[in-house]
This record gives C-alpha cells, sequence and structure tokens, in this order.
C-alpha cells in the first residue's frame, strides 16, 4: 500500500465495505450485530470514523475472516493515524485540503486540467505567494506555510518512483499576468524546466481550440494497486469534492482524454510557452 496515511485510510474503509457487501448485509443490519450504531459502520467504511483495533477483532470475527486479512486491515488501521507532513503546518492548510495531498503523495498518476492558473505541482514560490495572498484572508504567516505545503508537494515528481504527472493548461494561464511579468516569465522558465522530467507532460489547450467540454480544473488521481480505484477531485474556495463513482470517473477520464486530444503536442505546448516567456520578459 502507498505511504500515505490518507491512502492507507482509504483503503481500509474500502476493504471494510467490501466485507459488509460480500456478507450481503446493511450497515444498520451489521452494527445490530454488533451492539454499535449503524452510523458507526458507515463512518468506518467512508474513513471519517477513527478505527481502533477492538473494532477491526470484532468485525473480522463477525465476517469470519482469515487471520492474514485481519492483521492486514489492523496493520492499515494503526498506519492510518500516523500524521502526513503536511499537518505540521496546521490550521494554514484546511482539512479538506489535507485529504487532498495526502491521496496526491500515494498516487501513481495525475491527471489534471487547469483553465486559470498553472497547476500547484508546477507553480514557482512567487507565483504561488500570489494566488495564496488573493484567494483568501490569511496572515502572511499562513500564506508562508501554503507555499511551502505547495513547494513540498512538488518533491514527489522528483522521488525514486515518482507518478506521472499529465497537466492539460488553458493558454490564458500563460498569458494571465500574475503578480508582475517578471515573476511571470520566472513562473514559465520554470514550467520549461519541469517538462524535461520524463515522467511530466505539459499540453498547452490553445485559444482556438473550439469547443471542448465545459468544466472547471479537476485532478484524477490514480494508485498503483487496483484495489484502490481512482479518484476525481475538484476544488472550490472554501471547500472540494472528490468522486469516486465509476460512472463519475469515466466521465472525467473521457473529458481529460478530449481536451489532450485538442490540445497542442507537447513539443508544440512548448513553443508556445517560450514564445510567451519571451513576451513576459520584453
Amino acid at each position: 500500500m502507498a505511504g500515505s496515511p490518507t491512502a492507507r485510510r482509504r483503503r481500509l474503509a474500502i476493504e471494510l465495505k467490501k466485507l459488509r457487501e460480500d456478507s450481503g448485509l446493511t450497515c444498520a443490519q451489521v452494527g445490530n450485530e454488533l451492539d454499535w450504531s449503524g452510523s458507526k459502520v458507515n463512518r468506518l467504511e467512508t474513513g471519517q470514523g477513527r478505527v481502533q483495533p477492538s473494532d477491526i477483532d470484532a468485525l473480522c470475527r463477525f465476517y469470519g475472516t482469515a487471520d492474514e486479512l485481519r492483521e492486514l486491515l489492523k496493520s492499515l488501521a494503526k498506519e492510518s493515524k500516523t500524521k502526513g507532513w503536511w499537518h505540521a503546518r496546521g490550521d494554514a492548510v484546511p482539512v479538506w485540503f489535507s485529504v487532498f495531498v495526502g491521496l496526491e503523495q500515494a498516487a501513481s498518476s495525475l491527471h489534471t486540467y487547469q483553465g486559470e492558473f498553472v497547476p500547484g505541482l508546477l507553480q514557482t514560490a512567487e507565483y504561488a505567494t500570489e494566488l495564496c495572498r488573493a484567494s483568501a484572508v490569511q496572515t502572511e504567516d499562513d500564506i508562508r506555510k501554503l507555499v511551502e505545503v505547495r513547494l513540498q508537494r512538488q518533491e514527489i515528481l522528483t522521488e525514486t518512483s515518482p507518478p506521472d504527472l499529465w497537466a492539460v493548461i488553458h493558454q490564458s494561464a500563460l498569458v494571465h499576468v500574475i503578480g508582475n511579468r517578471h515573476v511571470m516569465a520566472r513562473q514559465l522558465e520554470h514550467m520549461l524546466a519541469i517538462v524535461r522530467l520524463t515522467n511530466v507532460t505539459v499540453q498547452v489547450l490553445p485559444y482556438d481550440a473550439g469547443a471542448y467540454p465545459a468544466t472547471g480544473p479537476f485532478t484524477i488521481l490514480g494508485f498503483p494497486e487496483q484495489v484502490d480505484p481512482d479518484v476525481v477531485y475538484r476544488e472550490g474556495l472554501t471547500d472540494s469534492v472528490y468522486l469516486e463513482d465509476p460512472t463519475d470517473v469515466s466521465g472525467y477520464t473521457k473529458a481529460f482524454d478530449h481536451l489532450r486530444a485538442l490540445a497542442l503536442s507537447p513539443q508544440r505546448s512548448a513553443s508556445l510557452i517560450r514564445r510567451t516567456l519571451e513576451e513576459h520578459s520584453r
């Protein structure tokens, strides 16, 4: 299982739900048999409740699971309680976003579309600071912590076994001046350096691409193990949405495939980024 406590908590929830569904019982029925509430069973299966070893033992006895699976579940429960490095930034990182960071750290693939801004994994510190400063009323200390988290997130791209990042960015994100033109020039220089990594692909969706799926920014996260289904992440101003239903994921996957088919090739995208960099540098 991938190394993020968030991903382990999700995997544990998936396994517990599968055990119940294989038994043909509802949450209420399982809860009744164990003298629990049905809502407690539901919380454990959605990763919202803290799972104790005694809970795992009780569920495994009830479902009649093998010792090997019981030990795996107990190990996942224990490891899911650890804190990720991003939790050290305190309240500066909202709970709804910390879930995404945890999943991102465990992902083997990241397919992301951005229509207005450069994706977080490709941002410079200056560019990220300007965005954080504009997005909400926060202290300078909070902004510093948010930028630190964003920069540390980027380290996954250069790990020994990094995820494959495929980003489709609308051309307007290259032209839209964040901060000033010097900030933008350094941002585009940084992008050109990052795309040299073999695990990073960037395509630009040009102004003349025509009609495309009407959607805001989103990220599809894929995971190394088949039992961990893909997740679609959509971020708002004060909250986020996580979609795991296969129909939803399939819809976003088709939309992303459509977007990258309309976008310029990686080579032509790099050329457009260079030309835009020259305009910002004048």
